[in-house]
């Protein structure tokens, strides 16, 4: 096989979860543009089905995408639906799951509410996924599921505290996974992102001191994009990562390579 082709996904299915908008929505047109026959689903239909009319319009040739409804809090839902996509297309061979809900609150501001609602959605909703999609990929002895961890699994600030103990989980849910299911055939891989211009990054981004202050922990000074995640996640979901399981692919500007931004004198 061509480098090129390494990257291809054509013939492959491939699930997007949280297509509707963010990182989910470039990565739908992303793998559509690649060759995959995509199926975006998302809480909100409307908006997953016109980022599938897009990504439908800007498909390879051979490729597709259309849209679905899924709220991965749902366990019989998710392999519903994913049992559904199995039968029509004749396997699923990548799955990506992106979202996620942050509760910006110090640890003893918490309400046992809030706890549940975020463990609800970035643990159990992330784990249903990964099951399901484990469950079909095992059987059929081939696959790759990308999840979505964070910087936030390395590293942490205040009022982050159960995000980032999601975002570790969500590692290390997909590193077992990667154990498991590896002797199938079945890679499990988490890209981590820094700090991304989407929805959930609005209210920081409305700041102009939050969102300078986050820009310079880059190395580029500036955020990242939603269409700058689609180039790690299929590297992720292509076979040009065969040999690549059980990892974090970290693509934040550098946020975690540097310890500060002082420049000492001389070494301008």
């Amino acid at each position: 096989m061509s480098e090129r082709g390494m990257f291809d996904l054509s013939g492959k299915v491939a699930i997007v979860v949280g297509g509707a908008s963010g990182i989910g929505e470039a990565v739908t047109i992303g793998a559509a543009t690649h060759g995959a026959r995509v199926v975006c689903l998302d809480l909100k239909h409307e908006a997953a089905q016109s980022v599938a009319t897009r990504a439908a319009a800007a498909a390879a040739p051979g490729a597709s995408c259309e849209a679905g409804v899924l709220d991965i809090r749902d366990g019989a839902a998710v392999e519903r639906v994913f049992n559904e996509v199995n039968a029509r297309f004749g396997s699923v061979d990548v799955v990506v799951c992106t979202p996620s809900i942050n509760v910006r609150k110090p640890i003893l501001r918490y309400q046992i509410e809030e706890l549940d609602r975020v463990l609800d959605v970035n643990i159990r909703g992330n784990f249903h996924v990964l099951q399901a999609a484990g469950r079909i990929m095992t059987a059929q002895k081939r696959g790759s599921i990308i999840l979505y961890s964070s910087i936030r699994s390395q590293v942490v600030e205040p009022g982050q505290g159960v995000y980032a103990a999601t975002k570790a989980g969500i590692l290390q849910l997909s590193r077992a996974a990667a154990a498991e299911f590896g002797p199938y055939g079945v890679r499990v891989n988490c890209v981590g992102p820094g700090v991304i211009e989407t929805p959930l990054t609005a209210p920081i981004k409305a700041d102009p001191n939050w969102y300078n202050a986050y820009a310079a922990k880059s190395v580029f000074n500036r955020w990242g994009t939603a269409e700058e995640m689609v180039g790690p996640t299929l590297f992720l979901a292509s076979d040009a990562a065969s040999f690549v399981t059980g990892t974090l692919l970290v693509a934040d500007g550098g946020w975690l390579a540097t310890d500060g931004r002082f420049t000492p004198p001389g070494m301008q």
